[in-house]
This record gives structure tokens, C-alpha cells and sequence, in this order.
């Protein structure tokens, strides 16, 4: 009797001991995932799915999601990335005072997890934080004034030049986005690197060496991995899901063979590798000049008026990587959504295309003087293009405190989104495709020579309508 009572009470013992556990568990997971929203509760947005939060739904509508959030729920809301919710601004005035009014309470960008799983791309000027940021960024911007970026005109003259030179002669399409790119990686490469990668000529010698033709395979590969959505690695979607969970399954599954993780860990490896073998070349350059970042950042580092302790050489590789990145993919994406936009109105190209001629005769290289102030419709066009086409439809910031914001208390750490798509009236939203412009080609097209972005924008818009107005 009393044994049964004994084992009665032990098993009523184990039960309720385990009921609590669960309870606890379960209590643990709710105040993980629901945590972060409780914070931001009264801000205004979309019913969430648990676990996903608003994934879905920028998986359906792509970047576009946001004007019509901001539509519905006004300037400011709440937007979730998996267990995340982000607080979106989406109004000018408002974006004003998260950028500048209160930066010193939300000064840091947020991670995504794309960039938590790349230490090579973590150490760029982009996500650094805090104090290192500030000084980092004081002497970059010191690098760049006008006469430094004059000098590279020249330069970029020459890689228009070659660029127009071999587009091909015969009856075949060129996919623009793809051209452009090739444009843009060689003269950033030039001004980051002050090295030639050859893309713009396919009769370059450089362009057939296999160590350019490797790096160039892995910078894409790199960049095209660095994805916020599900279709990225395991560790990357576990990393919108349960950020906690993130870094421990990537240094798990870096270690398998195959695994979208490791092949990612081996092409940012060996990027790594490259880019620091290019920056102790230019280090043991007894006169390297100051034709490109690199050597600029460098000789300012030997003349210790910045610190060695600052510009160490993984996040001179960083950093250096860092322009090829941003340059490059942006210049493209938005050279091909100005032919796009202006291939589709007949006055605006007339009217451009009257501004370039007017300059003077075709073989006549503006300054970086004329480039300011000789083409203004130009350059109302180009913003236009990128009003209309954002690179990146969010910059994301995260509050060092807590913060009011349009009315709303924001707590410590809460990430905070501004969308520059404040306004936008496209014809129609189908427009924005994935931007592969093919640009049809045939002999006998013209093309001015113009050493800068908007310069290409004016050579390449004019040969892609040269041809068209010869066809009718």
C-alpha cells in the first residue's frame, strides 16, 4: 500500500515537473517571438503569420509592398522580417528627423542576416558602427574632393571610349544590364583597386587571365548570395526566422561539403585572400602614387595622420571590396532603368538628346566643371530615373535608446527602416521588371564619349536611339 502510494506520488512528482517545463518552454518561445512586437505594438501594420511575419508578402510583391503599406497605413508602420519587426518611415519630414535630427539616437545601421553570414562584407564602411564608423568615415570622405575626383575624369573617358568601341557591329542584342555592369566594374576597379579588369575589352590580355576571371566569378557570386528573402542559405533564412539560432547552424553547415553555406564560405574565402594579396601589393609599392583609393588610404595610413590601429588590413580589403560592390551593381541598375524610362518617352529623349548635341561636336570631352553645369536636364532626368527605380528600397537604421518617432515611443535596439520610395506615379507597377534591357544593335550608330555615369547615361541612350531612328 504504501509502495503504490510511493509510486503515486513520484509520478505525480514527474508529472507536474514536466507540465511546468513545457509550460516553460512554451512561455520562453512566446516571449522570444513576441518580445520585439510588444514594443512597437502601437504602431499600425499588417496581420503577421507567426514565424514568417511579413515574408510572404514581400516575396509576392517585391519591393513595391512598401508604397502601398505606406498608402494604407499611413507614414509610419510596422513591417516584420520573420521575428523582426521593423518600424518604416515612409515620409519625407519624417525621414529627416531619423536621419539627421536624431541621429545621434538611432547612428547605426542594422544588420540583416545576409551580411552577419559574411565577415568580409561586415567589415566594410557600410555596417561598422559606432565610433569606428564616424572616424572611418571622416577620412573616406576627406579622400573624395572635387579636384581627386576631377583627376579621375580622364580615366573614366578612356573606359567610355573602349566600351563604345567594342560593342559589336552586327545584327544582335545586347543585354544592357550586363554591359553596363562590365563598364562600371572596370572603372571602379580602376578607381578602387587602380586595377584594369578588362570586362569593357574582350580583347584585353587581362581580361583572359584566370585570376581576373575568378575573382570576377566569385565577386558575383558573393553578391548575388546576400539575399533577404527565403530563397537565400539555410543560415540566412534561420537568421529571419530565429536570429539566436543563426551564427551556430552556419559554423555548422560551412563545415559540410555542398551546402549553399559552405560554398559561400569558400567564395568569400577566397575573395578574402585575393583582396588582402591586393592590398600588401600596394603596400610594398615603393611608389604608388595616389591615382586610386587604395593607395590614397594607404599613404595617409604611412603618414599616420589616421591610425594603423583603425586601417587594418582586413578592413582595408573591406572597404576597398566595398566600392567595387556598391558602385558597381548600383551604376548598372540605374543606367539601365534610365534607357528603360526614357526609350519609353519620345519628348524627354528629344530633348536630352538636344542638350548633349548642343554641348559641341562629338569628339569634345567636358570637364568635371561641365559635367556640373552644362547638362542640368540631364541630371533632372536621372533622379527622376532613381525617384522612380531605388537601389535599395530601405535604409535601415536601429535606435541606440529609445526614441519618439511620428508620435510613437520606440524602444532601445528596435530597427528602424527609412524608404526612400516617398512618391512615385509609374504608369504601371508591371513596369518594374527585373530590368534586363536588351538594347537591339546594328552598324552605323553614333555615340558621344562622355566621361562620367551621366555621361554614360547620355553615350549609351543616344546609340540605343540612334538606332531606332535610323529604323524608321
Amino acid at each position: 500500500m504504501e509502495k503504490s502510494m510511493i509510486t503515486e506520488v513520484v509520478g505525480l512528482v514527474n508529472f507536474t515537473s514536466s507540465f511546468f517545463t513545457i509550460v516553460a518552454l512554451l512561455a520562453g518561445v512566446l516571449v522570444y517571438f513576441y518580445q520585439p512586437i510588444w514594443g512597437v505594438r502601437k504602431v499600425p501594420g499588417p496581420p503577421t503569420i507567426p514565424l514568417l511575419g511579413h515574408l510572404p508578402l514581400l516575396a509576392q510583391h517585391g519591393p513595391d509592398l512598401f508604397a502601398v503599406l505606406a498608402k494604407r497605413y499611413g507614414p509610419i508602420y510596422r513591417f516584420h522580417m520573420g521575428r523582426q519587426p521593423l518600424v518604416i518611415v515612409a515620409d519625407a519630414e519624417l525621414c529627416r528627423e531619423v536621419g539627421i535630427k536624431k541621429f545621434k539616437d538611432i547612428p547605426n545601421r542594422s544588420i540583416p542576416s545576409p551580411i552577419l553570414a559574411s565577415p568580409l562584407h561586415r567589415k566594410g564602411l557600410f555596417w561598422i558602427r559606432d565610433s569606428r564608423w564616424s572616424t572611418m568615415r571622416n577620412t573616406i570622405v576627406s579622400v573624395y574632393q572635387p579636384s581627386y575626383l576631377a583627376k579621375l575624369v580622364p580615366m573614366m573617358q578612356s573606359f567610355i571610349e573602349t566600351t563604345s568601341q567594342n560593342i559589336p557591329t552586327d545584327d544582335q542584342d545586347i543585354v544592357f544590364n550586363e554591359f553596363s555592369l562590365k563598364m562600371a566594374t572596370d572603372v571602379i576597379g580602376k578607381a578602387a583597386f587602380g586595377f584594369d579588369f578588362g570586362l569593357s575589352n574582350p580583347n584585353s590580355h587581362q581580361n583572359n587571365d584566370k585570376h581576373t576571371e575568378s575573382f570576377i566569378k566569385q565577386h558575383i557570386y558573393s553578391t548575388t548570395m546576400l539575399k533577404m528573402d527565403l530563397s537565400g542559405s539555410f543560415s540566412i533564412i534561420l537568421g529571419l526566422l530565429l536570429p539566436i539560432l543563426q551564427e551556430p547552424v552556419r559554423q555548422i553547415l560551412k563545415r559540410i561539403p555542398y551546402t549553399m553555406d559552405w560554398k559561400i564560405e569558400r567564395t568569400n574565402k577566397n575573395l578574402n585572400s585575393q583582396l588582402d594579396q591586393i592590398v600588401v601589393n600596394k603596400m610594398k609599392e615603393e611608389q604608388r602614387g595616389s591615382k586610386d583609393f587604395l593607395s590614397l588610404i594607404l599613404n595617409a595610413r604611412e603618414s599616420e595622420t589616421v591610425s594603423k590601429n583603425l586601417f587594418t588590413p582586413d578592413y582595408l580589403s573591406s572597404i576597398a571590396y566595398e566600392h567595387l560592390l556598391a558602385g558597381s551593381a548600383t551604376t548598372s541598375f540605374t543606367l539601365s532603368s534610365c534607357v528603360y524610362l526614357i526609350s519609353g518617352h519620345p519628348e524627354v529623349e528629344k530633348k536630352l538628346l538636344k542638350e548633349i548635341d548642343e554641348f559641341g561636336p562629338p569628339d569634345q570631352v567636358p570637364t568635371a566643371d561641365d559635367l556640373q553645369s552644362r547638362f542640368p536636364y540631364l541630371d533632372q532626368v536621372v533622379k527622376e530615373v532613381m525617384r522612380f527605380y531605388v537601389v535599395s528600397p530601405l535604409i535601415a537604421r536601429e535606435t541606440s535608446t529609445q526614441v519618439e518617432i511620428g508620435g510613437y515611443i520606440l524602444p532601445k535596439l528596435e530597427f528602424l527602416p527609412r524608404t526612400p520610395k516617398i512618391s512615385r506615379t509609374p504608369k504601371s507597377s508591371s513596369q518594374r521588371d527585373s530590368i534586363q534591357i536588351v538594347m537591339k544593335k546594328n552598324a552605323g550608330i553614333r555615340m558621344h564619349s562622355y566621361p562620367s555615369v551621366s555621361g554614360l547615361v547620355c553615350a549609351l541612350v543616344k546609340s540605343s536611339l540612334c538606332k531606332r531612328s535610323s529604323s524608321h
